[in-house]
């Protein structure tokens, strides 16, 4: 199960694919500025439009502020099925599937992923966690580490 990514940052789109993988596309809405810091553009779920095998699935990235876990995306397939990236560490995010862990991913936000996966994961894992990591990017701070960048800033 080797994915194809095709991330196009400044048209906003995503497209994972692979020989026994369902297809997952991404797509930041037409007209809508990108985020240089965020490889798929945005992390607003009203300008994103997440379809799995053809099939609409609901996205909520989360603000990315402080903590670690502010940086977690939730979809929700149309079936019920819950997946949650979030960062474990500085460069790695763990991929669940209704609160199982099924693997690490690795991404720099460059459209290269990078994996672990558990024995027990399907084609669908594999599809929508690659999706997950190449438009969001993988891995972050943890907090202090972030109000101290904050306090340093202001301070002269």
């Amino acid at each position: 199960m080797e994915p194809t990514v095709a991330l196009d940052h400044e048209a906003g789109t995503l497209d994972v694919t692979g020989p026994d993988l369902p297809p997952v596309r991404l797509v930041r809405g037409s007209g809508t500025e990108a985020s240089p810091h965020i490889p798929i553009g945005t992390r607003d779920a009203a300008l994103l439009t997440l379809t799995v095998d053809g099939t609409p699935a609901r996205i909520a990235p989360a603000r990315g502020r402080l903590s670690r876990r502010s940086y977690r995306v939730d979809v929700t397939l149309d079936d019920g099925t819950a997946y949650r990236l979030v960062p474990c560490s500085y460069g790695e995010s763990r991929l669940l599937r209704d609160g199982h862990r099924l693997g690490l991913l690795d991404s720099s936000g460059d459209g290269v992923v990078g994996a672990e996966w558990h024995e027990e994961v399907t084609p669908l894992d594999v599809a929508v966690g690659t999706t997950l990591a190449a438009a969001f990017g993988t891995g972050a701070q943890p907090w202090w580490q972030t109000a101290l960048e904050f306090i340093g800033d202001l301070t002269p």
